[in-house]
């Protein structure tokens, strides 16, 4: 394993695939940076930072060899081994708010993104992103963001909690992921945010359509109970869960 730390960077996941065009990287390289000004969502959506008080990693996995339509798989182990992080460290009421947000309550604490290199009908390599709020105080932003210290009322050792999440992320992906699908797949489902109730959703072109969330699709669509009584699966950018 290597890391590097920087003092600052536009965006970690950037830096790091850039490096990876440069030079060839050993398996679970690590960027890490106390200050990542232009971090990026899921949608193109920005990461709100302040320096210095939270934490932003980016990991390269190399030799995955995941089947293309089992991409979901990636995101399923990076959520599942943060969880066990910040549990071990008494973040209370954790979930996985599909796709892949970290919440402690209804408070979005954490966010991934993962940009997979295909190689054939296999994802070979991946740079999984994640931002976690630590000690920051304020969100101007995100309304519905929180920090770690919000939650429980005490900062945090940044340090710690690196190598806490780095640990976990370590031993979750070393695992062969296909032969686990299935546990997988069940301990997601148990940590999935609003999981069996019903919520409102705005689609693509704006209207709100209600559902019950049934769970994720081995393609990672959410899976809803419409209305009507039909069950429909969604993509990553066909609805929102509004909450």
């Amino acid at each position: 394993m290597q890391i590097i730390k920087l003092d600052a960077t536009e965006s970690t996941n950037t830096y790091l695939k850039e490096l990876s065009v440069k030079m060839n990287l050993e398996d679970f390289t690590v960027i890490t940076t106390r200050n990542q000004t232009s971090g990026r969502g899921q949608f193109n959506s920005k990461w709100e930072s302040e320096e210095g008080k939270n934490i932003a990693i980016s990991i390269l996995k190399n030799n995955i060899e995941l089947p293309i339509n089992k991409i979901f798989l990636m995101s399923i182990c990076v959520s599942l081994a943060i969880l066990d992080s910040l549990k071990q460290m008494g973040i209370p009421n954790l979930s996985i708010k599909w796709p892949n947000d970290i919440l402690s309550g209804d408070f979005k604490i954490g966010g991934i993104l993962i940009e997979n290199m295909i190689s054939g009908s296999k994802i070979n390599r991946s740079i999984i992103g994640f931002g976690l709020n630590v000690n920051q105080q304020e969100f101007k932003y995100a309304p519905n963001a929180a920090s770690m210290k919000k939650i429980v009322g005490q900062s945090f050792d940044l340090e710690s909690v690196f190598t806490s999440l780095i640990e976990n992320l370590h031993l979750q992906l070393g695992k062969s992921i296909l032969s686990l699908e299935n546990e997988l797949y069940a301990q997601y489902h148990s940590q999935l945010f609003k999981i069996g109730e019903q919520c409102k959703f705005k689609t693509q072109d704006k209207k709100m359509i209600t559902g019950i969330i049934e769970g994720v699709s081995i393609s990672g669509k959410l899976r809803l109970k419409l209305e009507n009584g039909n069950l429909q699966e969604f993509g990553l950018k066909e609805i929102q869960l509004q909450y």
